[in-house]
């Protein structure tokens, strides 16, 4: 069989044989292309920072503001921020992974039309794949917890921090003698620590998915970003915004998780997010007389990469993140006002990145 190339060659759109001429070769002869890069050094080398600022910004500010209460903060700017990075977050699953996976290796694509990835189904097979491993990491996650702790996450949300047999054997509450009163102290201290230890290892599982998620669609963003030619002026722009609504997001997620002794973790994994996108830019005009993302090796990489990120993004933003606040969080709010607040704070950040989605 011909190359692919050797084919793309052949293939004369200006007199096209339907009796010859495949699928494969119409639509590759669409899909790649070469290197376009065309030049804007400087203002390029500028998306490196300016994107590294508000990347880092946006995912650092819930975090530090929830450790500083002097610069009192309203509660519900709390909400807003992780509501709407929810919505984001959904939405970065469907419309910015799952939508350009499809368009790069699903049917009716140059690749999906070319040799084994022709003969099933691949990208909803990645996809799929994605879903169950994140499900069976998060399975073994919640297990490891309860073998751990002896206590499900439906009882941890109930904040029930000692359960009815260790009250019992705790000092009765009217002891007086000052050393019972200080064992009674030791005591709650003792379930209060394993309390917080329990739950940061039960969020910080789901958060690790989730952020592992964002980097993997991050990079790809930012190698396009460095080699692209004319899509530059509207993609830079764009991809500020979207880099600051994930990094509002996450980092909202963030200041949630009861950290307690790992103070030095956040702090990382904020640095993660926003470093990957300008790193990825910086390798990208590093390579850009080499690297050619319309290439049919390109094409494949980031189909992949985007449907194994699209799983796992679908996976915790449903289960994690809608169910796990809005359905099946028995301290979930009572108040009407506030449960429609949420909703439409979630709301709100899906559709602006939605809107996001039709340039980036």
């Amino acid at each position: 069989m011909a190359s692919s190339n050797s084919r793309q060659m052949s293939f004369n759109p200006a007199n096209v044989d339907l009796t010859t001429a495949s699928k494969e070769d119409v639509l590759c002869y669409f899909a790649v292309s070469e290197n376009d890069y065309n030049g804007h050094l400087g203002a390029r080398i500028s998306s490196i920072f300016v994107i590294l600022f508000v990347s880092s910004a946006f995912t650092v500010f819930p975090v530090l503001s929830k450790r500083m209460p002097s610069w009192k903060i309203p509660q519900g700017v709390y909400l807003f921020a992780r509501y709407f990075g929810t919505g984001v977050i959904i939405t970065t699953a469907f419309i910015h992974l799952l939508d350009p996976a499809y368009k790069r290796i699903g049917p009716r694509t140059c690749v999906g039309e070319s040799g084994y990835w022709a003969e099933y189904s691949w990208c909803a097979a990645i996809v799929l794949v994605s879903v169950v491993v994140i499900f069976l990491v998060d399975l073994a996650a919640e297990v490891y917890v309860e073998h751990k702790y002896g206590v499900h996450r439906d009882e941890e949300a109930t904040n029930v921090f000692i359960s009815q047999e260790q009250q019992d054997v705790l000092p009765p509450k009217q002891a007086t003698p000052t050393q019972k009163d200080e064992e009674r102290t030791e005591t709650w201290s003792s379930q209060g620590s394993v309390t917080a230890e329990r739950s940061f290892r039960q969020q910080i599982a789901a958060f690790l998915l989730l952020e592992f998620g964002i980097i993997f669609h991050s990079v790809i963003i930012g190698l396009n970003l460095g080699v692209t030619g004319s899509e530059f002026a509207t993609l830079y722009p764009v991809l500020v915004f979207h880099q600051s609504f994930e990094g509002l997001g996450i980092g909202a997620r963030m200041s949630a998780i009861p950290f307690g002794k790992h103070t030095w973790l956040p702090w990382i994994l904020c640095a993660a997010y926003g470093l990957t996108t300008p790193v990825s830019i910086a390798i990208g005009l590093g390579v850009h007389t080499t690297y050619t993302p319309g290439s049919k090796v390109s094409l494949i990489i980031q189909g992949v990469l985007n449907a194994v990120s699209a799983g796992v993004l679908i996976y915790t933003s449903l289960v994690e993140l809608l169910a796990r606040d809005f359905l099946f969080d028995p301290c979930r709010t009572k108040r009407r006002s506030k449960l429609l607040f949420m909703v439409c704070c979630t709301l709100l950040g899906a559709g602006i990145m939605a809107l996001i989605g039709k340039w980036a």
